[in-house]
């Protein structure tokens, strides 16, 4: 196959791959009922070995997700920073079995501290399992510039642990680590945070429903606007979503659970629907679950705060982590236990609803463009949630998009050489023939 050949072949595969995000999920639904898909790990992780002590712990570095495993206890990793005021985040996706066994008090840790032991200012960010092994994440920070401990530039601990009762599943799991890196912020930007604003549930949208099929965790969730989106699912499956939120913005949700096929009447599963909200640096903002009974449940979250790069200085733990612009990531689980009064073969409808209100507004002074540490919200993410794409799919697309104007140029390159011959070949033949054969 010649290189056109090739090239129309990736794009038609890249049209259809678009055209099938949209297709309803209801198309793909099969006879019997698979076990969830895994996490998809995050495309070139790197492999690494964390330390149970700071003697030989390995370097992590801003910009890489790192692929590692974890039993219960710790695992260190060593970062070198510098003191030009930036944050850094290290985030630690914990990842168990399905069916694992886990208790509510399980979960994981992340702690950002120095070389002397002393734990940053807004170092430790903690995250605990409700009813289900599920895929789990916190974020440790350090501060650049409002810590002045943890300022000077050196080397810093990343402490990552993993707590378990002993009658939970002991087994080492897989563990993501991301690093990222939010440039020091310039002359102008808050110091404080901002002022109070109204509190409560969103008004959630009620308009037909639009088929967005979630994905397995972070690095391919599946990218949602404002509106109304439809998926399914089976007992024990996490779906995942991501939402562009950029500054001075809010995001409302809601999701709701319809009627499975029940093979008991009169029972319930405490946790049968939970959602929780996670930032851009994957640390949690907010959650919430209830019981469900196979016939409807729903959850609303409140909204949250505008995004404020002051909101870092609140006091209050819902406000704070909603301080940075870009994706905002949805988890959405049904319980494990629902499968004991209903058929796991026929999945069940869930709607989500999503609110966004607030012009998107200026960001603040950074020294930096913060987008290269995954922060902020451009134009192909507007994009993105438009046409409902996972980061690697938006990536095929951005890739296919390129190639075009790559193929586009060769091809105007080529026609305006072949006019130029053209050209030549005619003026050499009037100078042969003269003016009159020409």
């Amino acid at each position: 196959m010649g290189v056109v050949g090739r090239v129309r072949t990736t794009v038609w595969a890249a049209a259809l791959g678009t055209v099938l995000a949209g297709v309803p999920v209801a198309a793909y639904a099969e006879e019997s009922a698979p076990q969830p898909p895994a996490y998809r790990a995050a495309d070139g992780a790197r492999k690494v070995e964390g330390k149970p002590s700071t003697a030989d712990a390995p370097l992590i570095e801003a910009g890489n997700t790192y692929e590692d495993t974890i039993g219960p206890g710790e695992r260190v990793y060593r970062l070198v920073l510098q003191q030009d005021g930036s944050n850094a985040y290290v985030s630690a996706v914990l990842r168990p079995p399905a069916g694992a066994r886990v208790s509510g008090s399980d979960g994981v840790e992340v702690e950002l501290m120095t070389t002397a032991g002393r734990s940053c200012r807004a170092s430790t960010g903690r995250a605990t399992f409700g009813y289900d092994a599920v895929p789990l994440a916190a974020a440790g920070v350090r501060w650049g510039a409002e810590d002045d401990e943890c300022a000077p530039a050196g080397v810093y601990y990343a402490k990552v642990t993993r707590t378990s009762a002993k009658s939970s599943d002991q087994s080492p799991w897989p563990l993501e680590l991301k690093v990222q890196r939010e440039p020091g912020r310039g002359p102008g930007a808050p110091t404080t945070a901002p002022s109070g604003w109204p509190t409560g549930a969103p008004s959630l949208p009620g308009t037909e429903a639009v088929g967005r099929a979630g994905g397995t965790g972070f690095n391919d969730a599946r990218a949602l606007g404002a509106g109304v989106w439809r998926d399914e699912m089976r007992p024990g499956q996490t779906r995942w979503y991501r939402v562009p939120l950029d500054w001075g913005q809010r995001l409302g949700l809601g999701a709701e659970l319809s009627a499975a096929k029940r093979t008991k009447d009169f029972t319930s599963a405490s946790g049968g629907l939970s959602v929780t909200l996670y930032t851009p640096f994957r640390s949690p903002v907010s959650g919430k679950g209830v019981s469900y009974d196979g016939v409807q449940a729903g959850v609303t979250l409140e909204k949250t705060p505008p995004v404020d790069y002051g909101n870092r200085f609140s006091g209050d733990r819902e406000t704070q982590p909603v301080s940075v612009a870009g994706w905002y990531y949805v988890a959405v689980t049904m319980g494990a236990k629902v499968a004991d009064f209903t058929e796991d073969a026929v999945p069940v409808p869930l709607t989500l609803r999503v609110e966004v209100t607030g012009t998107p507004a200026k960001g603040p002074a950074y020294k930096e463009d913060p987008a290269a540490g995954g922060f902020g919200v451009g134009a192909e993410d507007r994009a993105a949630a438009r046409e409902g794409l996972t980061a690697p799919e938006a990536a095929e697309a951005a890739g296919t998009r390129s190639l075009m104007r790559v193929v586009a140029g060769a091809g105007f390159g080529a026609g305006t050489l072949l006019l130029a011959v053209l050209g030549g070949w005619v003026l050499l033949g009037r100078r042969g023939r003269g003016t009159t054969a020409a």
